[in-house]
C-alpha cells in the first residue's frame, strides 16, 4: 500500500510537539489597571496576568471570538463573535460568564472602544451614512457607531470612516486609523496613497486632524498618559515597530526594534504598560524599557475534534471507465469512484494532499492523477489489488504506485488510447510524454506554446490512435488563445485555427477524421473588445473525403450509406474486423475544411458530436442556466435534449459513444443522446479530514505555487523562503478558517503586492439577514419608532400612492411596536422580499401599509445610483448644461454599455464630458475606455441644409477629465494610468495606487477559503511594471471630511471647473 506522505508527516509531528507552548496569540488588548491581558487563541477569548502565567478561557464557542476591548473600571469585555453568521459586538464579564450581544446588523461590525463613562460601546460598522455624506458607498467605507452597554437603538458618532480610536481622558476627542480605501490590511512595506494614518477628531468641534505623514502604514494609535502624544504602530522605520510622536505631529521616535515580523495590535494600560504582539506572541513594555516577553501556558482542552466526517455527495473532474460502469471523480481533494447504476462509492486515495487529474487507464483496471505531496506534484497510479474484485467501487484494497515523482512538479497526466504512454505537463509550461516501458519521458511542446497562468489549467488531448495531440495554443505575445496540434514525437507544431479570435478545447471526433472546438469568432460580443463574447462550435476536417461527406444533404448521405452498407454484405471474401482508428492530416487546403455547427451563438460551457458525425450536442447558457442541447448536422434541426438549469456542467462520451456522462452543480446523469434519458449517478460516501493535517498541507501549496508562479521572481526584494518556516510554527495554534485565511494573509502580505491575501467566506443559511426599508433615518431621534430623513429613490417605500415624506415616523414592524431599547435590524432580520407591515405616523394621523423590504445589496444597489445622480445633477448644474457626467464603477461590460449609452444618447451635444472612476473595483476594460475617450474627429457628413453625422461617430470627440482616487483598483489604477500616458484630459483627484496587475484567486480543498497572489504584472511603456507604481493625478485635490460630510465634493467641483476652461 501507500506510505504516508514522509515531508508533511515530519512537519506535522514536528509542530504537534511544541502545541503545549501556545502562538499564533493574537488580538492582545490589557486591562487599563494594568493587571490582565486578553487576547485571542483558537478562536476563543482568553485572559491571563499582564505578569504571565497560565490563561483561562473567557469564552469557549465553536463561532470565532477576537478583537477584545476593555471598558475603562477594567470589569468588561466587548469582542466580535460570528455566532450568528455576521460578526457582531457581544460583551462578557472579566469573570467569566454568559456573553451577551449588544449589536444585530448583519454586516460585520467590530468594537474600538468603551466610551470614558463605561455606558456606552463604539463599533464601526456600514449600516447607513448620513445624506448629506458624498462618500462613495460601499462596504469598505465603514461609519462609527455607539451602542448602549445594554444594547438597544444604535447612535452615529461620525459618517466616515475611522478604526481602532481611542479617547482622550476628557472625552472630547479622539485617536484613530483613517482608511482611504480598500486593500490586504496585512499587506506589508507598500507606501502609496492607501496605506493607513493616525488622525484625531475633536467632537466638539466636528474636525479632523491627521498627524502622521508616513507615506507607508501608520496605525493603532493610543495615547501617552500625560496625553501629549501617542503610541502607534509603524512601518517607517522597515517592519511595523512600535512609534511615539507628539499630538502636533512631526519627527516620530521609534520605541521597539524588531526585525523582519511585525509588531501587532498594540494597546495600553492607564500607567502606560504598553501591550502588543510579535511573532506569535505577546509582548509588555513600560517606558524606557525593553519590551518583555510574557510567558503563557493554556491548558484547556480543545473545543472542537481535530477529526471530522464529511459527507461526500458531489465531486469533480469526472472520468468515465472504459466498460461504463464506474466513474471516477475528486472529492475535497481525494480520488473517489462511484457505480454507474447501483449508488456504490469507493475511497481510492487517503492522504492530507490535493489528488487532481483523474482518468482511467485504457483497460479500466488503473486510475491515474497527481497527487501534491512532499512539496511538488507527482503522477501516481492506482489499482485493485485483489484479482476478484473486477470494480474499482466494490473493492477492498487498493495498491498506489509512483509513476512520475522526481525533482519536477508533473501534473495532468493523461493516459494515451493505446495504453503504452502518458502526456503530462512538467513545471507548468512544458508538454512532455513518459513512455510506460523504456520509463523514459520526450518533451513535444515548452514555454514556446504553453503558458500557464496557474497551477493545472492546460488543455490537451490525446488522438484516437495516439500519435497526435489537440492542444491550447498560446502564442507567444498574443493575448488571444489558438488551438494546436503536435506529433506525439514533438516533430510537427502547427496552429491549425490561426483566427486571432480566441480558439479552445478541441476534441477529436470521428475516429481523428476531424475536430470539434470552440471558439467566439461569430458570436455575439461584449459593447467592450475585452468583454466577453459569445461562443459557438466548430469542425474542422483532415481529409476532404471527410469534408464532403459531411458536406451531403440528409437524402445523399442516406444514400451513400446504403451503398456502402450493400457493398460490404456483398463483400464476402474479406474476414469482418473492426477497423482501428488512424489520424491522416491533409495539410493541403486544411484551414478551408471547417464548418460552424451551432445554429445560433452562446455562452457554451461543452460540446460533443456523435460518433457517426450526424449529431451534435452541446451545453448553452441564453438565459439563466446551463441546458444540454442537440443538432442534427444534417437537417440543422435544433432542440433542447435536456433542460438542466445548471451554474455549471462538463460532459463526455462513454468508450462506445452510446451515453453521455454528465456532471453539473446538480450532480452526476448518464444520458441517452436519443432520448434524453436521464439516470442520476449516485454519489454515497463519507471522508475523515484531519483538520492539522489538511491546513498544514494547504498552507505548502500555497506558499509554493507562490513560489513557482509569482508574476516576479524577485520576490519584491524578499527571501520568499525564509518566511516558509516562520509561519509554519503557527500551524498548530490554528483551528479554524478565519485564523488560518489571516495567516496566509499575513505571509502573503510579505510580497508588498495587490490582489493577494486570503480570505474565508463561509454562509450560514441560518445566519441573520437584515433587511432594509430603503430610507435615511435620524439617529438623534430618541422616541418610539424610526424617523425618517429621506426616502431613497425607487426603494421599497418609493411607490405611487404611499406618500411617504421626511419627518414621518415608522412606528411598528409586523405589529411590533419600535422602542429604543431593541436593535433596529432586530424587527428586519429575514425580512427581504417578504409582506411586511408598516405603521407610518405622520402627525396626529396614523396609517398601514404594506412593503417588501430589499437585501442590503440591493439597498447598496440604491444608495449608489442615488450618488451618481446627485453628481450628474451637481455638473449640469455648475456647467449650466455645458457638461456631461459619468461614472465607472467597474471595468467590465455592463458600466462600458452605460458610459457609452450616456456619453453618446445623453450628453452627446454636451461641450464635454466629466468621466469620474473614483473606487472602481477593476475588471478588464482600459483598453476600449482608452480607444472610446481619445476619438479625433476626421470626417462629417450630410447635405447642404444640415450635417448627419460624423466619423468615428462610436467614439468621443470632444474635451474630458478625468476623475480618480486611492479606491481606484486593478483595472481602475490601468485607467489612470491610461489617462496620463495616452493623454485623454486632466486627471484630478488623489494618487492612485499601483495596482495594475492580473488578479489570480483561487479556492483551496476546503472551499471556503480563497487566496491568490498575481502571476501576470502589466507593464508601462518603457517596461517597468506598473504594481506599486503609484500614479499621480495631474490637479491634487483631496475631499475634506469636514466638507464631505456637508454635502461638498470638492474634487467633482475641481473637476467641473477645469473642464469649463476647455
Amino acid at each position: 500500500m501507500r506510505l504516508i506522505s514522509t515531508a508533511l508527516s515530519l512537519i506535522v509531528f514536528m509542530v504537534t510537539a511544541n502545541a503545549q507552548t501556545p502562538s499564533w496569540l493574537r488580538y492582545p488588548s490589557i486591562s487599563p489597571d494594568g493587571k490582565t491581558i486578553v487576547f485571542t487563541y483558537k478562536g476563543d477569548l482568553y485572559k491571563v496576568a499582564a505578569t504571565g502565567g497560565t490563561a483561562t478561557p473567557l469564552t469557549m464557542h465553536e463561532a470565532h471570538d477576537f478583537m477584545p476591548v476593555w471598558s475603562n473600571d477594567s470589569k468588561t469585555i466587548a469582542f466580535a463573535s460570528d455566532r450568528y453568521g455576521n460578526f457582531d459586538v457581544y460583551t462578557i464579564s472579566v469573570n467569566g460568564g454568559e456573553a451577551k450581544r449588544i449589536t444585530y446588523h448583519s454586516a460585520a461590525e467590530y468594537p474600538y472602544a468603551f466610551s470614558n463613562d463605561n455606558k456606552n460601546i463604539i463599533f464601526g460598522g456600514t449600516r447607513m451614512d448620513l445624506p448629506a455624506n458624498r462618500q462613495f458607498p460601499t462596504g469598505y467605507m465603514s461609519e462609527l457607531y455607539t451602542v448602549s452597554t445594554n444594547g438597544g437603538r444604535v447612535t452615529q458618532v461620525i459618517t466616515t470612516p475611522a478604526e481602532d480610536i481611542r479617547f482622550s481622558k476628557n472625552g472630547n476627542q479622539f485617536l484613530y486609523t483613517n482608511k482611504p480605501a480598500g486593500e490586504n490590511q496585512w499587506r506589508k512595506h507598500h507606501t502609496s496613497a492607501v496605506t493607513r494614518d493616525v488622525c484625531v477628531y475633536d467632537l466638539k468641534t466636528g474636525t479632523h486632524k491627521q498627524i502622521t505623514s508616513f507615506n507607508g502604514e501608520d496605525r493603532n494609535p493610543v495615547f501617552t498618559t500625560d496625553e501629549s502624544g501617542f503610541y502607534y504602530l509603524s512601518e517607517e522605520s522597515g517592519s511595523f515597530n512600535v512609534h511615539k510622536m507628539t499630538m502636533n505631529g512631526g519627527k516620530s521616535e521609534k520605541i521597539t526594534s524588531f526585525k523582519k515580523h511585525p509588531v501587532r495590535f498594540l494597546s495600553s494600560s492607564n500607567d502606560g504598560l504598553l501591550c502588543f504582539s510579535y511573532d506569535g506572541e505577546l509582548y509588555t513594555m513600560k517606558a524606557g524599557a525593553s519590551p518583555q516577553k510574557i510567558n503563557i501556558s493554556i491548558l484547556a482542552d480543545a473545543r472542537n475534534n481535530n477529526e471530522r466526517i464529511y459527507r461526500v455527495t458531489s465531486g469533480s473532474g469526472m472520468s468515465v471507465s472504459p466498460n461504463g460502469k464506474e466513474v471516477a471523480f475528486v472529492y475535497r481533494g481525494e480520488v473517489f469512484v462511484t457505480s454507474v447504476d447501483g449508488g456504490l462509492t469507493k475511497r481510492i486515495t487517503n492522504t492530507p494532499e490535493q489528488e487532481t487529474g483523474v482518468n482511467f487507464s485504457p483497460d479500466g483496471k488503473k486510475i491515474l492523477y497527481a497527487s501534491e505531496r512532499n512539496n511538488k506534484w507527482s503522477v501516481y497510479e492506482s489499482t485493485i489489488e485483489r484479482k476478484d474484485e473486477p470494480y474499482f467501487y466494490a473493492s477492498t484494497l487498493i495498491r498506489e504506485t509512483p509513476v512520475l515523482e522526481n525533482k519536477n512538479h508533473n501534473t495532468q497526466p493523461q493516459y494515451s488510447p493505446d495504453g503504452k504512454e502518458i502526456a503530462y505537463v512538467e513545471n507548468l509550461n512544458q508538454l512532455r510524454i513518459y513512455n510506460i516501458a523504456t520509463k523514459q519521458s520526450r518533451t513535444i511542446l515548452t514555454g514556446d506554446q504553453l503558458f500557464a497562468f496557474v497551477e493545472n489549467d492546460q488543455y490537451f488531448q490525446w488522438s484516437p490512435d495516439s500519435k497526435w495531440l489537440l492542444f491550447d495554443y498560446a502564442i507567444p505575445g498574443s493575448a488571444v488563445g489558438e488551438v494546436g496540434v503536435v506529433s506525439a514525437d514533438g516533430k510537427n507544431i502547427r496552429n491549425l485555427t490561426e483566427s486571432g479570435f480566441s480558439d479552445y478545447n478541441a476534441k477529436w471526433i470521428m475516429g481523428g477524421k476531424a475536430m470539434l472546438w470552440m471558439s467566439n469568432r461569430d458570436g455575439l460580443r461584449a459593447a467592450a473588445m475585452s468583454g466577453g463574447a459569445q461562443a459557438d462550435a466548430y469542425a474542422m476536417f483532415f481529409t476532404q473525403e471527410a469534408f464532403d461527406k459531411f458536406k451531403l444533404s440528409k437524402e445523399d448521405a442516406a444514400l451513400q450509406k446504403e451503398i456502402e452498407e450493400n457493398k460490404a454484405k456483398a463483400d464476402t471474401t474479406k474476414k469482418k474486423t473492426p477497423a482501428k482508428d488512424s489520424v491522416v492530416i491533409d495539410w493541403e487546403g486544411l484551414n478551408m475544411r471547417k464548418a460552424k455547427l451551432t445554429i445560433h451563438s452562446s455562452s457554451l460551457g461543452d460540446v460533443l458530436v456523435s460518433k457517426d458525425g450526424e449529431t451534435l450536442y452541446y451545453l448553452a447558457r441564453f438565459e439563466r442556466g446551463m441546458n444540454l442541447w442537440t443538432t442534427n448536422l444534417r437537417t440543422r434541426e435544433t432542440r433542447m435534449l435536456v433542460p438542466l438549469n445548471a451554474g455549471f456542467a462538463n460532459m463526455q462520451w462513454d468508450k462506445d459513444q452510446k451515453s453521455i456522462f454528465l456532471n453539473s452543480d446538480a450532480g452526476m446523469m448518464k444520458i441517452d443522446p436519443n432520448s434524453g434519458k436521464q439516470d442520476r449517478i449516485g454519489i454515497n460516501s463519507e471522508m475523515m479530514v484531519d483538520g492539522l493535517k489538511e491546513r498544514t498541507y494547504m498552507f505548502e501549496h500555497v506558499w509554493r505555487r507562490t513560489k513557482t508562479t509569482f508574476y516576479n521572481k524577485s520576490f519584491h526584494g524578499i527571501d520568499w523562503d525564509s518566511f516558509k518556516p516562520d509561519y509554519e510554527k503557527y500551524l498548530p495554534h490554528i483551528s479554524n478558517n478565519h485564523e488560518f485565511a489571516e495567516m496566509l494573509s499575513e505571509l502573503l502580505g510579505e510580497l508588498n503586492v495587490s490582489h493577494s491575501g486570503a480570505r474565508f467566506g463561509g454562509f450560514n443559511p441560518n445566519g441573520d439577514a437584515t433587511a432594509s426599508l430603503g430610507i435615511f433615518y435620524d439617529y438623534s431621534y430618541t422616541g418610539n419608532g424610526v424617523k425618517i430623513l429621506e426616502v431613497i429613490k425607487d426603494g421599497p417605500l418609493d411607490k405611487a400612492g404611499m406618500n411617504i415624506k421626511a419627518g414621518m415616523i415608522i412606528e411598528s414592524i409586523d405589529g411590533e411596536l419600535i422602542t429604543p431599547d431593541k436593535d433596529l435590524p432586530q424587527y428586519l432580520n429575514r425580512k427581504s422580499g417578504k409582506n411586511t407591515l408598516l405603521v407610518v405616523v405622520d402627525g396626529n394621523s396614523k396609517r398601514e401599509i404594506t412593503i417588501k423590504p430589499v437585501t442590503l445589496g440591493e439597498e447598496n444597489g440604491l444608495l449608489y445610483r442615488r450618488w451618481v445622480r446627485r453628481n450628474a445633477e451637481e455638473v449640469d448644474k455648475m456647467s449650466n448644461g455645458k457638461l456631461g457626467y459619468v461614472h465607472i464603477p467597474g471595468m467590465n461590460d455592463g458600466a462600458f454599455r452605460t458610459t457609452y449609452e450616456e456619453i453618446m444618447g445623453k450628453f452627446f451635444h454636451k461641450e464635454g464630458i466629466v468621466v469620474d472612476t473614483r473606487n472602481n473595483g477593476g475588471g478588464d476594460l482600459v483598453a476600449d475606455l482608452a480607444m472610446f475617450l481619445s476619438g479625433k474627429k476626421f470626417m462629417d457628413y450630410g447635405n447642404d441644409i444640415r450635417n448627419n453625422g460624423f466619423e468615428p461617430n462610436f467614439r468621443w470627440t470632444k474635451p474630458s477629465v478625468s476623475l480618480a482616487n486611492e479606491g481606484n483598483y486593478s483595472d481602475g489604477h490601468c485607467y489612470a494610468y491610461m489617462v496620463k500616458e495616452v493623454g485623454i484630459g486632466k486627471l484630478i483627484g488623489m494618487p492612485v495606487p499601483g495596482t495594475c496587475s492580473f488578479a489570480a484567486w483561487s479556492g483551496l480543498m476546503d472551499t471556503g477559503i480563497v487566496w491568490g497572489a498575481p502571476t501576470v504584472g502589466c507593464k508601462d511603456v518603457n517596461g517597468k511594471y506598473l504594481e506599486n507604481a503609484q500614479t499621480e493625478p495631474d490637479i491634487l485635490q483631496r475631499n475634506e471630511y469636514e466638507k464631505v460630510i456637508t454635502g461638498k465634493d470638492q474634487q467633482l467641483e475641481l473637476a467641473v471647473k477645469e473642464l469649463m476652461k476647455k
